[in-house]
């Protein structure tokens, strides 16, 4: 079953493109495809200048650990590290050291500074995304996903998810890929890209 057809798209360096669409259209399946989780069956997909599609796993992960930085819906953070060993980690991974004074300011740019040495079980689920948020962005990608970021928060707590990312990602100038079904999330995106049953049924470049 083909889940995505004909879908043709770029995405300039610096833009917040928000994919919307109702569940089921395929936005978090296109999310995958363009971080190189998944595998699409045909066709090409280019990343940062880079063919992905037809990689092999160990090359994806290289490129995924230096290029992209993830925001999930359930955060996923490694429940037996610390706040800071969380947004430590993938520097750690791409075998960098001396990463704890970017992970400490990561940390006090999402309010979090006090929290650094508590385990996830000890952290609601606001400040969960928040060091979520300062993982993402621990080792400069030059790209940023975001798949549901604020879609298990309150409102009030997912207001101020929202407004940390924005400005952080305006800060480290990444290009942000979001897929949402909040409008008052996609609002603040440069262009908002519309999916309905796998195919692409917009494109809308905002002011």
């Amino acid at each position: 079953m083909e889940i995505l057809r004909g879908i043709n798209f770029a995405v300039p360096r610096g833009q917040f493109i928000a994919i919307m669409g109702p569940s089921g259209s395929g936005k978090s399946t296109l999310l995958g495809l363009l971080a190189g989780l998944d595998t699409p069956t045909a066709g090409s997909i280019v990343l940062d200048g880079q063919e992905i599609a037809g990689l092999a796993e160990d090359s994806l992960a290289l490129i995924r650990g230096r290029k992209i930085g993830f925001v999930f819906q359930s955060y996923q953070l490694i429940p037996t590290l610390t706040a800071i060993e969380n947004v430590l980690l993938p520097h750690e991974l791409a075998g960098e050291a001396n990463g704890l004074a970017r992970a400490m300011e990561l940390l006090e740019n999402v309010g979090l500074s006090e929290r650094r040495d508590h385990y996830p079980i000890q952290l609601s689920g606001g400040e969960q995304q928040r060091v979520a948020l300062a993982r993402a962005f621990m080792v400069r990608p030059p790209i940023l996903m975001a798949d549901e970021p604020t879609g298990n928060l309150d409102s009030a707590n997912g207001e101020h998810v929202l407004e940390l990312l924005l400005s952080m990602n305006r800060r480290e100038g990444t290009t942000l890929v979001l897929v949402t079904h909040d409008a008052t999330l996609a609002a603040h995106a440069d262009r908002i890209l519309r999916l309905k049953d796998g195919v692409i049924v917009g494109d809308e470049l905002r002011a």
